[in-house]
């Protein structure tokens, strides 16, 4: 192995079950917290006096940092080691939380989210890379499976117990939760985790790229959240030109140092997207999550201020969908390697569709039974057969060295894309600064979006099928057939990971 330091565990010995224990309680609360908030809006909106926009901030900020520096957070843990990078992830996470927890408004509130989101950053990507490095080859797909197995079960009992929490003890402390959760992290990992890092990194890092990568998605994100009630206009404007010219200026950043890595690591080495299928699989993850994260932020309120749910009635109404994705997220990954990944997603994406549209059936005095429980079900159904041929689409469109990279990249577009939708949608359906203390006032606009939404899924399905090749996940000439693999991921977002390293005494597997 290229790692410097890789003891290569055992996944059933005792120092493997240690760095799985480290790594999923780690992630654990960077999922949880991006779960469970969701669920606290009104609760938090009622408590800070806090309008539509500031509650959509509660969500961006968090986006905001984490998709804009958890590149360079998996750059740092490759090169000053992944434990350290992890710890500090932890703590830093730990102590945002805290700040969340004890916010005495919403300004400090949204500031601790951010605050928050780069923790995430550094702890995230770190989490997979730590078990990536650390197991030996052959378990390594066990371990992935079992991070990914046991951080589902975290996401679906999350928003469960975040409403029990919402509605007993309070929404602080779905924040101040984390403190006791990070100490046990923190000990098991300075005992038992080894250190890795990736001797090959080298050169500077690409700070300037960060910054001017979450300035862009600053400025935008401003102008699509303040524009509808701002009274003063010039602000929006020149938030939003200063978000376009950064990107620009981004975009010819990366470029120069994609030519001239010696001096540069680029953060996103743009050769990458010279594969077709890399770039269309990337706009295609662009569409499903900006749609995913729209209407799961709409979909939460909705159901608190329109249809009258509680907090934990609310944060159960998705559980349908998380234990779908544990059923058949892998056989959907098998099946995808069998016949090829268009007619799967395809059929997926329009699945998901008809789920948000079933979902304009939620309205005032909604029955979880026949108006919920059928949007859910059909939506989860699509969903369980998309992300696994996804992620797949994502690694095997990029050669093998840089499956690293590609997954890195699609991480960070589709929670881009979440971040955009959760700016973007609320106005664009007309709900305004107070909109979410008007039941018809929502309820209306919430219609709309699960409308716009579905179209948006209806257009990534278009894409999918015309565009999106059949042999994609297949070997370029012919080889042995390949053992089953079990593709892990996550509701949220695509997984941190490269595909698993083939046994030296094994025959060759095809790239995927």
């Amino acid at each position: 192995m290229s790692d410097v330091g890789s003891p290569e565990l055992r996944f059933r010995s005792g120092p493997g079950r240690w760095v799985l224990a480290a790594t999923v309680l780690g992630t654990s609360m960077a999922f949880l917290d991006s779960t469970v908030v969701n669920v606290a809006l009104p609760t938090i909106g009622r408590d800070l006096h806090a309008s539509l926009g500031d509650l959509q901030w509660t969500v961006s900020a968090y986006l905001l940092t984490l998709a804009g520096l958890i590149l360079l957070g998996g750059s740092l843990g490759d090169r000053f080691g992944r434990r350290r990078v992890f710890l500090i992830g932890v703590i830093w996470f730990a102590l945002a939380s805290l700040l969340s927890g004890a916010s005495p408004n919403i300004d400090v509130l949204i500031v601790a989210r951010v605050l928050q989101g780069a923790g995430g950053a550094l702890l995230t990507p770190g989490s997979l890379a730590i078990i990536q490095a650390s197991f030996a080859p052959d378990d390594r797909p066990r371990a992935i499976g079992a991070w990914s197995g046991l951080g589902g079960i975290a996401s679906a009992i999350g928003p469960v117990f975040g409403g029990w929490l919402v509605q007993t003890a309070g929404w602080r402390w779905i924040f101040l939760l984390n403190l006791p959760i990070a100490v046990a992290v923190v000990a098991i990992t300075t005992r038992h985790v080894p250190e890795t890092r990736d001797p090959s990194a080298t050169g500077r890092f690409d700070i300037a790229g960060a910054v001017l990568a979450a300035l862009a998605l600053a400025g935008l994100t401003y102008a699509l959240i303040e524009a509808p009630e701002n009274a003063a206009p010039v602000a929006v404007i020149g938030a939003a030109a200063i978000g376009v010219v950064a990107a620009v200026w981004f975009w010819l950043v990366e470029r120069r140092r994609t030519r001239s890595p010696e001096k540069v690591e680029p953060m996103l080495p743009l050769d990458i997207f010279s594969s077709r299928q890399f770039s269309v699989i990337n706009v295609i993850t662009f569409l499903v999550y900006g749609a995913f994260g729209g209407v799961l932020f709409l979909l939460v309120l909705q159901l608190q201020v329109v249809s009258g749910f509680s907090p934990e009635g609310a944060g159960a109404s998705l559980l349908p969908v998380t234990f779908l994705m544990l059923a058949l997220s892998a056989r959907s990954g098998v099946l995808a390697q069998r016949v090829g990944p268009r007619w799967l997603m395809t059929a997926g994406l329009t699945g998901c569709a008809i789920g948000m549209g079933l979902m304009s059936r939620i309205g005032p005095h909604a029955s979880y039974v026949a108006d919920v429980l059928p949007a859910v079900v059909v939506f989860g159904l699509g969903l369980s057969m998309v992300v696994a041929p996804l992620t797949a689409t994502v690694l095997a469109s990029a050669s093998v060295q840089r499956a690293g990279v590609a997954s890195g990249v699609n991480n960070a577009v589709a929670r881009a894309a979440g971040l955009v939708a959760v700016a973007a949608l609320p106005a664009a359906v007309g709900l305004g600064a107070a909109s979410y203390h008007e039941p018809a006032r929502f309820n209306h606009g919430f219609d709309l979006a699960t409308a716009i939404c579905a179209a948006v899924l209806v257009l990534a399905a278009v894409l999918s099928a015309t565009l999106i090749r059949s042999n994609v996940l297949r070997p370029p000439e012919a080889a042995p057939a390949p053992r089953r693999t079990q593709f892990a991921c996550q509701i949220g977002a695509p997984p941190l990971q490269s595909p698993p390293e083939p046994r030296p005494d094994s025959a060759p597997e095809p790239q995927s």
